[in-house]
């Protein structure tokens, strides 16, 4: 699988850069993009491996189901790891987001120390950033000052402590954002996220950093008048950063989104192994969210979930007279021309409106609140805001708790479909959808009736596995470690909680 889905940015890479021709040696392997001296020609290959990776097989599926937007179908096998909070590592991601996306970074910002290059310089640094983020959200303590420098023979670099990567990366976007590549040329062509706009790169780079400053909201680091200065003075991404599904070519394998090489042609994973899960069928049917429609194939008697991990089950929970495997469950969306995200609007916005909040300034809260769940209408074709005005999605001023929780809640939503992994971090920094202590397994059929909507629940299968509690980090991968002198014993389970992650609740 991981061959797989590297090709599948290479071909993707291909089809997009037509006007990369010049720089093509057809006597070259076509699956080698060999030494160039031309950061141009590098920059969409880490974009879309970027975002590859970000919905792809690992951080894709594995925030799909760690969410609670999906659960295993009853039918087959393929995720029952992710259900039963087996020791999952994410090792084709972390493979993909270091060999890959950072490398193909790091080369760009060493072609790129020319001023006339610094647009190029720019945008590969606030990747770089915003990818060494992920990778220690991820992870915890990862390699990171010695990372990346095999060619100088430096093969087992030490693990960083994810503070101190926290820090590092702070100090990094914070010099950044002294430079003003405004008046630098980047070639649109090979800038799939905004067609070399610099200013959108500068707003992307705020972002970034707004971003970092708000995943420490639950430690002694966060000043929320600090990030409130920060918000006031600097402009944010207006704009997703994403690769737009026009890129896309539906008639062929290794050319359409991600998720549609999963789930069409010769995988076809969603049709057997993917199901709507109940904690997100029902927060959206109940409260007639439009957005079910996109995300989710109705089936003839409407919308229905399966309870999260609960696949070995021969009951009829519903009490229907159907067998919980017979039962006809809705099935995930993705449209062939669906955008690729690696930042959303919407996401920038729910930040914004949480600083707010935390200021009891309500109207900006709102104001910021609102803009967000409509990017996220928007995104999904949807023009129709009444949620919003009238709807469950409704501002109501409330205490910072009760807004927090508002906030993170249409987060969720917003994210599904697009930023996975996203959601299955924010929760657990916000604890948002919150965790409902029903067991489920003891009473099936009492437990549908009194199903808490908008909670998550902890897997029917996995409840004994982690105790009782949500995943909170994945384990490392197996061949980071044992290639590594300086590596550290391997995780016992999922439940080492990244240093950020320090808010009371499962």
């Amino acid at each position: 699988m991981k061959k797989y889905i590297l090709n599948f940015t290479l071909i993707v890479l291909m089809f997009i850069a037509g006007s990369c021709d010049e720089y093509l040696d057809i006597n070259q392997d076509p699956d080698v993009l060999g030494s160039t001296d031309a950061p141009e020609i590098i920059l969409p290959s880490a974009q879309v491996d970027l975002a590859n990776n970000l919905m792809g097989w690992d951080l894709g599926f594995g925030g799909g189901y760690w969410s609670q937007y999906w659960t295993q179908s009853y039918t087959a096998s393929q995720f029952k790891t992710l259900c039963e909070y087996q020791e999952t590592s994410f090792s084709y991601a972390y493979s993909g987001l270091t060999t890959g996306t950072l490398n193909d970074l790091k080369r760009i910002k060493s072609l790129s120390v020319d001023p006339e290059n610094l647009g190029y310089y720019y945008i590969s640094e606030a990747m770089s950033i915003f990818t060494w983020q992920l990778m220690t959200d991820l992870w915890g303590d990862i390699p990171y000052t010695e990372a990346l420098k095999g060619n100088e023979e430096v093969n087992s670099p030490v693990f960083d402590s994810s503070t101190d990567i926290y820090a590092d990366l702070m100090s990094r976007i914070n010099t950044l954002l002294t430079l003003d590549p405004t008046n630098s040329f980047v070639k649109e062509n090979f800038d799939f996220l905004y067609a070399g706009n610099l200013d959108e790169w500068v707003k992307f780079a705020n972002s970034v950093k707004l971003k970092l400053m708000i995943r420490q909201s639950e430690t002694s680091n966060y000043n929320n008048g600090a990030v409130l200065s920060f918000v006031a003075a600097n402009s944010f991404l207006d704009s997703s950063a994403k690769i737009v599904g026009s890129y896309w070519d539906d008639t062929k394998e290794g050319k359409k989104h991600p998720m549609r090489e999963f789930s069409t042609g010769g995988a076809n994973y969603f049709s057997t192994n993917v199901i709507g899960c109940k904690s997100f069928i029902d927060y959206l049917n109940k409260n007639d969210d439009p957005r079910i429609d996109v995300l989710f194939e109705a089936p003839s008697g409407g919308h229905q979930g399966a309870f999260f991990g609960d696949f070995d089950s021969k009951q009829d929970s519903n009490g229907s007279g159907t067998e919980d495997e017979d039962e006809d469950y809705s099935e995930a969306i993705f449209a062939a021309d669906m955008d690729l995200m690696i930042m959303s609007d919407w996401e920038v916005n729910f930040y914004i409106a949480e600083v707010y909040a935390r200021a009891n300034d309500m109207a900006n809260a709102k104001i910021y609140y609102d803009a967000a769940v409509t990017a996220s209408l928007n995104q999904n074709s949807i023009a129709d805001i009444s949620i919003i005005t009238a709807g469950y999605a409704l501002w109501v001023d409330g205490t910072e708790e009760e807004n927090i929780k508002q906030i993170a809640m249409q987060k969720w939503v917003a994210n599904a479909n697009y930023q996975h992994i996203e959601s299955f971090l924010e929760r657990n920094r916000t604890k948002y959808p919150a965790v409902n202590e029903i067991d489920i397994k003891s009473n099936r059929n009492a437990a549908f009736l009194a199903f808490p909507t908008g909670d998550l629940t902890i897997s029917v299968n996995g409840r004994d596995k982690t105790n009782g509690f949500l995943p909170a980090a994945p384990v490392y991968p197996n061949n980071v470690l044992t290639r590594n002198v300086n590596s550290p014993a391997q995780k016992v389970d999922l439940l080492e909680k990244i240093w950020w992650n320090q808010k009371v609740g499962k």
